[in-house]
């Protein structure tokens, strides 16, 4: 019979002999993008406003009180035609005090040129001395200065009785009407705005990294909210020499050629400009799967053929907002890393998952 102790030991000798192999971890994911070629140029968009490309800001030259506004939102006008009217009483009693003033003006002028002759006559019968002669030449001096003082004055209140009507300057359509009948009107307040309808442009705001290869006189393309189907050309007009101090983009400004009804005055238009890539920069990649160096400089992770990934160093030729544009480093057709690059060392293996691919659970039930 055997002992007790040889028993135990046989057991757990057989234990030994059947115990499982722990389990190997399983390679971690990471999402990859096969880098391809893009095309050879580049489209920038932008979101716009439909503006004109004359647009003026009507208002009375003089303060005073809104008699009239003969013109609504919407309307078309043209030029010469009057648009609104201030009260002008005020005004036109200023202008009878200014011919008032000249008639006195003129009366003392007359007065002042008869002493002036008498004078001289009685100089020259040597009845008076040349300094009571000189008196009188200077009286009739200023009489003259007074005089052309006082038509100055009036010529200054007949304009200011005429400012009491505002006329357009050129025809277009009423764009702006923010003030109404009866209200008390400051010199220079915003009454009306008229925009020349028949030369519009879109107005966008260019990012400072985009504005270095944009410049004046390049081609455009616009695009209608209202029609996105078709397209129109334009041509980037201006282009703002200084950014804006709120919002630190540069206002572009991009006349249509063929504006139709689509592209109405005020509305929402896509502006976007086609830039020539630089010879090599043809591989285009996603902005999460580059992480920035020094200078022009990037990195990537690669997924070779034994599902391992090796880091990379990559020359970039332009920074964008959702995708880094390559200048080499990259083949086409080769699997780099978009998500998860920041948990990944030098071979360690992976389980690559395409980009766009649909998601699979990977849990057994």
């Amino acid at each position: 019979m055997k002992s007790p102790v040889f028993l135990i030991a046989s057991v757990l000798t057989l234990s030994a002999c059947h115990k499982a192999s722990p389990p190997q971890a399983a390679a971690q994911a990471a999402v990859v993008i096969r880098a391809g070629s893009s095309a050879g140029v580049n489209t920038l968009a932008y979101a716009g406003e439909v503006r004109s490309r004359y647009e003026a800001d009507l208002a009375f030259r003089v303060a005073g009180k809104l008699l009239e506004r003969r013109v609504n939102l919407g309307d078309t006008v043209r030029k010469g035609q009057v648009l609104a009217r201030l009260d002008p009483a005020d005004l036109g009693l200023s202008a009878k005090s200014a011919e008032a003033q000249l008639a006195a003006a003129e009366a003392d002028l007359a007065l002042a040129k008869a002493d002036y002759e008498r004078a001289q006559n009685l100089f020259a019968q040597k009845f008076l001395s040349v300094s009571a002669v000189d008196a009188r030449r200077s009286q009739f001096e200023a009489a003259q200065a007074r005089r052309q003082q006082a038509l100055a004055a009036r010529e200054v209140a007949q304009n200011q009785l005429g400012y009491a009507q505002l006329v357009a300057e050129r025809d277009g359509v009423i764009t702006a009407a923010p003030v109404e009948v009866g209200q008390v009107l400051a010199a220079g307040q915003l009454v009306l705005r008229v925009a020349d309808p028949a030369q519009r442009e879109v107005l966008v705001w260019i990012p400072e990294s985009r504005v270095a290869g944009l410049k004046p006189g390049q081609v455009a393309q616009v695009q209608a909210w209202s029609a996105p189907d078709k397209i129109y050309p334009g041509v980037l007009r201006e282009l703002a020499a200084s950014a804006d101090a709120s919002t630190r983009t540069y206002a572009a400004r991009i006349s249509v050629t063929a504006p139709d009804e689509h592209l109405g005055l005020g509305s929402t238009a896509a502006a976007g400009f086609v830039l020539p890539i630089p010879a090599g920069a043809n591989i285009e990649l996603p902005l999460a799967a580059v992480i920035r160096g020094d200078g022009g400089k990037g990195r990537v992770w690669i997924v070779d053929e034994q599902d391992q990934v090796q880091p990379r160093e990559v020359e970039v030729a332009a920074w964008g907002d959702e995708k880094v544009r390559l200048a080499g480093g990259v083949k086409p057709g080769e699997r780099v890393v978009t998500v998860g690059a920041h948990a990944l060392s030098a071979g360690l293996k992976v389980r690559p998952v395409e980009q766009g691919a649909p998601v699979v659970l990977d849990v057994k039930r």
